[in-house]
């Protein structure tokens, strides 16, 4: 990686020369040996640079597969992807030489992130995938005969919101889901033996475990459930499958946890994930981060909450058009009308009292969160914001929208405009809601000024909020311990809020 650009090459010992693969002022990345390693295939990028493009409007991403011969580098364009084909999902394009002359990858190609088939020599892609799901943490077999995913497919309509294990030749479309069920599995891998297939799997009520099944599939033999702890709540809620409709037609799926009935309305929760391209699920995640967000969810159901945790647009698991959202993010915040309607859905529920609906939720789910409270404190009785950003003109744009640059984009003027439009800051006269701010000060994702500069502002439009700043932590929050506090306080909270309001101070810390 030389920066703008970087070099596929062949290292053999520290006396002979590398050999480098076509090298061009282009972005190489992801070789893969051929089985009979003579050559080597690899993605080929743009450089960085040019002149500025438009920020608003989706700019395409080009992209190819090359073979080069090991011993030359002499190299061979085999494929040149359309637009909208680069898949944004774990592994990017899953590169691997195959047996049968073939070279299997991840695309975007037909709207859903799939797997194809191409010849070694080029020609045109063969979809191995055909359906309405996609695939993800994919493995190759170790005789290169058949590929193995997580993939949200099969027969039953839940499982567009779970993952299960599926099982594909790597030179025609026969996919074979291999544990189908109401479970979740993931993250498939052939033993070293051959024999078996290994993966993590999980429930809406049992966490995360590893799992064998024979190569063909069959029952699975689960491993190390004895180092569940004792004390694990042997009764959970079982999420159910909940579809919105946004005003402007779009279908947001979401999981709605509701525990024991009452005769009285329960206050409601709703959870926006991070990302965005993620998707929750309707059992526990494959994610440390949304695995900790699931068993919070749990927890705040068993507390009398009714939480749903909404799949926004811009995340994975529906199709390319749904995760490319047209005006979201800073060109827009369309994915906030989803939001908005998952909050007007709860509030018609019978069981939901309509004053009394929180929102909570991390990184993007953050920026959502502070959203809600500053557009929307009439439906939104509280927040929880977990690192979130609040200004997009600050945070992701000073290389997009620099000044200083002799060239500027097209519409730079535009998307400054749009992107302060749709940053919470922007919407401080109507933020009522009490919120509690939640940042570690070495967070190398989001900075932290980005909530000093909040706090300065609440303080100012005299809006109740409080503060759990997490020295010397990051993003992810890496002590136990630390997550354990973000966790406690953010149901400690809703607790207080959401029960009889009691006015806060500007500004109490914790």
């Amino acid at each position: 990686n030389r920066g703008a650009h970087a070099f596929v090459g062949v290292f053999t010992n520290d006396s002979t020369p590398i050999i480098w693969m076509a090298p061009s002022t282009s972005r190489d990345a992801s070789p893969r040996w051929s089985p009979d390693g003579t050559r080597i295939a690899f993605v080929r990028n743009p450089g960085s640079g040019g002149a500025p493009d438009s920020i608003l409007v989706r700019p395409r991403r080009r992209w190819a597969l090359w073979t080069a011969d090991a011993k030359t580098g002499q190299g061979k364009l085999i494929w040149d992807a359309p637009d909208k084909s680069y898949p944004s999902t774990h592994g990017g394009t899953n590169l691997h030489w195959a047996a049968n002359g073939r070279i299997v990858f991840l695309s975007n190609r037909d709207g859903q992130a799939h797997l194809y088939s191409l010849a070694e020599n080029g020609g045109t892609p063969m979809l191995l995938t055909p359906g309405n799901y996609m695939a993800e943490y994919i493995s190759l077999s170790p005789d290169r005969r058949f590929v193995l995913f997580a993939g949200n497919a099969g027969s039953d309509s839940n499982d567009i919101d779970r993952r299960h294990i599926v099982k594909v030749p790597v030179d025609r479309a026969a996919p074979e889901v291999l544990t189908p069920g109401t479970g979740l599995e993931w993250t498939p891998f052939i033993t070293g033996d051959g024999k078996s297939i290994a993966f993590i799997g999980a429930t809406a009520q049992r966490p995360p475990l590893p799992a064998v099944i024979p190569v063909g599939g069959g029952t699975p033999i689960w491993i190390a459930g004895d180092r569940i702890p004792s004390d694990f709540p042997a009764t959970l809620v079982t999420p159910t499958k909940v579809v919105i409709r946004s005003p402007d037609g779009v279908r947001v799926h979401s999981q709605l946890f509701n525990g024991a009935g009452s005769a009285e309305r329960k206050p409601a929760i709703i959870y926006v994930h991070g990302g965005p391209p993620r998707q929750m699920l309707l059992g526990w995640h494959y994610s440390d981060y949304y695995s900790n967000a699931y068993a919070v969810n749990q927890y705040l159901a068993s507390r009398g909450f009714v939480v749903l945790s909404v799949n926004y647009r811009l995340g994975i698991g529906y199709g390319r058009d749904f995760q490319q959202a047209t005006r979201a993010g800073m060109q827009g915040a369309s994915e906030y009308q989803d939001v908005r309607a998952a909050a007007e859905w709860l509030r018609a529920q019978p069981f939901v009292d309509p004053k009394r609906v929180g929102i909570y939720g991390g990184s993007y789910g953050g920026f959502l969160t502070a959203m809600a409270l500053a557009r929307n404190s009439d439906l939104f009785a509280a927040g929880v914001d977990i690192h979130g950003v609040h200004d997009w003109t600050t945070e992701r744009t000073r290389g997009l929208m620099n000044r200083e640059r002799h060239e500027e984009a097209p519409d730079l003027t535009r998307a400054l405009e749009a992107a302060w439009k749709s940053s919470p800051v922007s919407h401080m006269k109507t933020w009522k809601s009490p919120v509690l701010l939640i940042h570690g000060d070495d967070d190398r994702n989001v900075r932290f000024s980005q909530t000093v500069d909040l706090a300065r502002r609440l303080s100012a439009h005299g809006v109740p909020f409080e503060e759990l700043v997490i020295p010397d932590d990051n993003h992810h929050f890496m002590r136990h311990t630390n997550w354990l506090r973000v966790n406690a306080a953010t149901a400690e909270f809703f607790e207080r809020m959401m029960g009889q309001r009691r006015a806060l101070s500007s500004s109490s810390s914790r």
